[in-house]
């Protein structure tokens, strides 16, 4: 028996070819599709790699409006997304099984970073949070005063390696655990974790990665914190806004532990109770992170004191798809179409493909 419709990069194609038939069990075999790579949904390899990278950049409707006018490929939408959902299976896999890129993160130059956050998509089970993690190398920028940390601009990072999962803190945990141990970085000092205050990070990090690493504190959330206490203290105003830049400044100059005794000799000028929460919160908050708020020090070394790698990561890698035009996902699905955004902010488009031709 003979086939011939084939979607190629240059449209649908009529090629002849022959399959086989079970008359038993119904199973078909097409042997020039199993040596060309081509798949059950009778697309090529790099008609498969077009849908899928215009899958993964648009909505699925666009993405099917835009083969259909760069090269002729008819596709509904539905193909087009069960594509993605297929290649984003094998991408999770590759993403944490692969050894290139852990290679590639191990030929990169620069001090090690691990960032992690989330942002919340629309799931048929309701909004849940995409927990996007990040491990990157970075050449230390050049030193700088504290007073000058806003204007510096730190080199961009040599590699990066994306991964993203809806699911509780201690499965994310794990899976920072396994690639920690996957990079070699179970017990390496040069090794900075960098994140907000939120605490199941911390406490993750703290399990699962290196007892040696040094912990930062994202700036700009201590700089909320302050500027709340600020507001608590003297509400609204340049009052106010003097009142949080100091300390932000002196905390950068002196660090964490300098700063809490500076806060607790001030409590005792403010009489009013209202006054001496809104200092114990602040208090609390500082005392939480104290070990994460070496500021100076990492400042003189040129190296990061934000976490504005994973800000733009969770904007840009996955708000910018999932979010669009009030998409609802699956879970599994969410996670799929974020492993294929984590590959291309990795950097790893094209060993993964090359990989899947092999």
């Amino acid at each position: 028996m003979a086939d011939k419709q084939l979607v190629t990069t240059v449209g649908v194609m009529e090629i002849g070819r022959r399959y086989y038939a079970c008359r038993s069990c119904k199973a078909t075999y097409r042997p020039w599709d199993v040596w060309a790579g081509v798949g059950v949904r009778q697309l090529t390899e790099h008609a498969r790699k077009m849908v899928t990278l215009v899958g993964t950049a648009f909505s699925f409707e666009t993405a099917a409006e835009r083969l259909r006018d760069l090269c002729q490929i008819q596709l509904s939408n539905d193909t087009v997304r069960r594509v993605c959902d297929e290649e984003g299976e094998q991408a999770r896999k590759w993403l944490s099984e692969s050894s290139e890129p852990i290679q590639s993160l191990a030929g990169a130059k620069g001090h090690h970073e691990f960032y992690s956050d989330g942002t919340c998509v629309n799931t048929v089970d309701g909004w849940r949070e995409m927990r996007l993690s990040v491990l990157a190398r970075r050449e230390a920028g050049s030193p700088v005063k504290p007073g000058d940390w806003d204007q510096r601009t730190l080199p961009d990072p040599t590699a990066k390696l994306a991964v993203c999962a809806i699911a509780h803190c201690r499965r994310v945990g794990a899976s920072w655990q396994r690639l920690s141990e996957r990079a070699g970085l179970k017990d390496c000092e040069n090794l900075s974790v960098i994140a907000d205050g939120a605490k199941w990070i911390w406490d993750q990090a703290r399990q699962r990665l290196s007892k040696k690493a040094e912990w930062c504190v994202d700036v700009y959330h201590v700089s909320q914190h302050l500027h709340e206490c600020a507001k608590r203290l003297l509400g609204e105003g340049a009052a106010a806004q003097a009142w949080a830049k100091a300390r932000l400044e002196h905390l950068l100059e002196h660090a964490g532990v300098s700063l809490i005794e500076r806060l607790q000799r001030e409590r005792a000028t403010w009489t009013q109770a209202m006054h001496q929460q809104a200092i114990d919160r602040l208090l609390n908050y500082l005392r939480e992170n104290r070990d994460s708020l070496w500021y100076p020090q990492r400042l003189a070394q040129g190296l990061p004191i934000g976490s504005g790698l994973i800000e733009g990561g969770c904007k840009n890698v996955i708000a910018a798809r999932l979010k669009i035009n009030s998409a609802r996902w699956r879970i599994k699905r969410a996670e799929r179409m974020g492993a294929l955004r984590c590959l291309e902010y990795s950097g790893q488009t094209t060993a993964y493909w090359r990989k899947r031709a092999a």
